[in-house]
C-alpha cells in the first residue's frame, strides 16, 4: 500500500520513482509503500593519515573498521539499509541496501579503506558534502572520525547535519597519544632517530597541543551542537558498547 513519497535516495527501486512529483518539484523522488518503511543508515569514514597509526593492540584505522562493522550489523538487525561513503573525489559511495547483501558491500568496503591508507583523501568535510547529497530527514549518520578532522569541519555544517538526521559520531583516539609517560622517546624518520624529550614542558604542552586538545575541542563543538559523540581507544572492546547503548527503534 503506498505511504508517501520521498527524496530519492541511490540504490532505491526505480520502479518505484514518483515521477508525477519529480516533474512538479524538479526533484527525484520515490514512492514509499507501508512495507518498505525501512531507515537508511549512512557511514561516513574518515580516511585521514593519523587514523593509521596505534600503540595498544590495534591502529585506530582497524578500530574504525570493527566499529563500522558492528554499525552494519546493527543496521541489518533492525531492518534498516547501510550504506557508506569517505572523502574520495574518485571513488563512488556504496549505496545503501538492506538485508546482508548490504552489510557485505559495506565491509567490503571498511576492508579496503582501513586495511591500509588510501592513496587519495579529501577530508572528513569533503565526506559530508557528498552525504548531503543523499541526505533525509530520517536518516542515522555514523561518523567514524579523527577527532583533529572534526575541527576542519566548519560548525555550521555540523549544525545544519544534526538538523536534518540523527548523528552519532565515533572519535577515534589511541591511549599513548592521550597519556603519554614523561619521558624521553626515540623516533625514527628519515632513516635516523630524533629525540622527543617529554619531560620538557614546552614539547609536552606541543605534544598536549597536537593529540589530546583536539579530542577535548570536538566533544566541546558537537556537545554544543546537540550531537553524540562518543571516544572510542583502539584497544577497546567496541561491541558491549551498542548493547548498553541501542540506536533507538527496535523490531
Amino acid at each position: 500500500m503506498y505511504a508517501e513519497s520521498r527524496i530519492y535516495v541511490p540504490g532505491d527501486d526505480a520502479r518505484h520513482i514518483d515521477w508525477r512529483l519529480s516533474a512538479r518539484t524538479g526533484q527525484l523522488h520515490s514512492k514509499l509503500y507501508q512495507a518498505e518503511r525501512e531507515r537508511v543508515c549512512m557511514l561516513v569514514a574518515d580516511t585521514s593519515a593519523p587514523l593509521y597509526f596505534g600503540t595498544q593492540v590495534r591502529f585506530k584505522s582497524v578500530q574504525a573498521a570493527r566499529l563500522g562493522a558492528v554499525v552494519a550489523w546493527m543496521a541489518l538487525a533492525e531492518g534498516d539499509r547501510i550504506g557508506a561513503l569517505r572523502g574520495s573525489r574518485s571513488e563512488p559511495a556504496i549505496s545503501p541496501m538492506g538485508g546482508e547483501k548490504g552489510v557485505l558491500r559495506v565491509l567490503d568496503a571498511l576492508r579496503r579503506w582501513y586495511a591500509e591508507k588510501p592513496i587519495e583523501d579529501a577530508g572528513l568535510a569533503f565526506a559530508l558534502s557528498r552525504l548531503r547529497a543523499v541526505l533525509r530527514p530520517d536518516m542515522q549518520v555514523h561518523v567514524l572520525a579523527e577527532p583533529a578532522s572534526i575541527m576542519q569541519v566548519h560548525a555550521r555544517d555540523w549544525a545544519a547535519l544534526a538538523q536534518q538526521a540523527m548523528v552519532r559520531v565515533f572519535l577515534l583516539a589511541d591511549r599513548f597519544e592521550q597519556q603519554p609517560p614523561k619521558v624521553r622517546l626515540p623516533l625514527w624518520q628519515g632513516g635516523g632517530v630524533q629525540w622527543l624529550d617529554l619531560r620538557n614542558p614546552a614539547q609536552f604542552r606541543q605534544w598536549q597541543a597536537t593529540f589530546v586538545q583536539p579530542l577535548q575541542q570536538a566533544h566541546a563543538v558537537l556537545a554544543a551542537l546537540g550531537i553524540s559523540a562518543h571516544t572510542v581507544m583502539s584497544d577497546a572492546d567496541c561491541t558491549g558498547w551498542f548493547v548498553r547503548q541501542p540506536f533507538g527503534r527496535r523490531r
